[in-house]
């Protein structure tokens, strides 16, 4: 079947383009523009927008949370430690529709006791909210869970020498890692100072072996000074943006330009820490419709680990990192209906981060093609991201114009997904 989405306003990963048809069938995007075969299937666009399907370059997720994430028109979400590695998505999502793409880090390298240790509960008790998901399982998917994400705490995978450092990233590997992680999180900024670090040594070791092995690395950082220590390892990326603003700034920057290097800011997170609830996205009606009651008090609640911070100063470092041409890509963090890890929601994070970046001086374009374009890109995956013949069939129709109001982008009136039709993102 062949489907023809007409009349509509087209962003296609990068700007707007004349054409006002696209052709979809058998997963993929046929055509941009051109003539309609007779036996098409008809969408009107008109008054709306068609989307690239859009990608959330930082989550830790659940079947939960990528049938969520679906619903607001984010087509894949890219895990940054967790259990959906290519052998964990073979185990866990085999023959589940209805959810969006995941690619994973597997579990990041940390030192024992490190990050993000201080927020897990002690004595090997499993937390609350792995217990419920656990609860929906069969036993066989139960089992493949727990030995996917390594949920006993004794097992906790840790690393603390470079011979152990490589040895942790081959497992990564092994298992299916897409890109590896690191954290370099002294605890500070999440009210827990004195988080054990890895030295540098044992960091660069971890970054180069992922190199060998053709993976990037990406570092979880939230400080300006750890975030010079991951560029100086070599990593790829920076998962976070640091949320200080000390006066070797734009030195970092100018660093952090040079290496060539991404930075997913997540301002939600950082503005969550700063003891922000996304109260607003909450109260919105396009979300509290889509959105189970815990995931509502979750947007409601904030980390308010370091009230200290500024978001003006958040903005004004996610400016001078784009200014200076680092690729800057959206991202959330958001994990599970916590309150205590609040101030994020899976999908909906995501138009809330776009809407942070052009509050912080972006275009509406701009803070578009960092949701599609520029994360397919720095992520390696070319199938996705843009609309383009060939390019995988994952759309989001939206009513109105986010080119000029970003806002618009949660006016979802469809979703497609590998050319699968999903109205209004349910």
């Amino acid at each position: 079947m062949i489907t023809a989405i007409t009349n509509v306003r087209i962003f296609d990963g990068e700007k707007v383009i004349g054409a006002t048809n696209v052709l979809i069938g058998n997963g993929e995007i046929m055509a941009v523009g051109g003539d309609i075969p007779e036996h098409a299937v008809i969408i009107d666009g008109e008054g709306g927008t068609l989307l690239p399907g859009l990608i959330d370059a930082h989550v830790h997720t659940s079947v939960d949370g990528l049938r969520d994430a679906l619903k607001f028109g984010v087509t894949t979400e890219l895990e940054m430690m967790g259990g959906f590695t290519k052998s964990g998505r073979e185990a866990q999502l085999k023959g589940i529709g209805g959810i969006a793409d995941v690619r994973s880090a597997g579990m990041g390298v940390t030192p024992p006791g490190g990050h993000p240790d201080e927020l897990m509960p002690g004595d090997g008790e499993i937390p609350d909210f792995v217990l419920k998901e656990l609860e929906k399982m069969s036993e066989e998917d139960r089992n493949a869970m727990l030995a996917a994400h390594a949920h006993d705490h004794e097992e906790a995978p840790a690393v603390s020498s470079r011979d152990e450092a490589i040895a942790f990233v081959d497992k990564q590997v092994s298992d299916g890692a897409d890109y590896i992680k690191i954290m370099i999180e002294e605890g500070t900024v999440l009210a827990a100072p004195g988080l054990p670090v890895l030295s540098q040594d044992i960091l660069r070791a971890a970054v180069e072996e992922a190199h060998r092995h053709h993976k990037i690395a990406i570092a979880h950082v939230l400080t300006a000074e750890s975030s010079r220590l991951a560029i100086e390892v070599g990593v790829e990326g920076l998962a976070h943006l640091f949320i200080d603003r000390p006066e070797t700034t734009p030195d970092l920057v100018n660093k952090i330009a040079e290496a060539g290097a991404f930075v997913t800011p997540c301002l939600v997170l950082n503005s969550s820490i700063i003891g922000k609830p996304a109260a607003d996205i909450a109260q919105d009606s396009r979300v509290i419709s889509k959105l189970s009651p815990e995931w509502i008090d979750t947007l409601n609640s904030s980390f308010n680990t370091y009230p200290q911070g500024s978001m003006e100063d958040n903005y004004r470092n996610v400016m001078d990192l784009h200014r200076a041409g680092v690729d800057i890509l959206v991202g959330t963090d958001v994990s599970v209906p916590v309150p205590s890890l609040g101030g994020l929601a899976h999908g909906v994070s995501v138009h809330h981060e776009m809407q942070l970046l052009v509050e912080a001086g972006f275009t509406p374009v701009e803070a578009l093609q960092s949701a599609t374009s520029k994360t397919a890109r720095r992520f390696g995956l070319d199938d996705r991201g843009r609309i383009a013949e060939g390019a995988r069939a994952d759309l989001v129709l939206v009513d109105g114009d986010p080119t000029t109001n970003i806002s618009d982008t949660l006016s979802i009136r469809e979703v497609w997904q590998y050319g699968i039709r999903s109205i209004a993102g349910e």
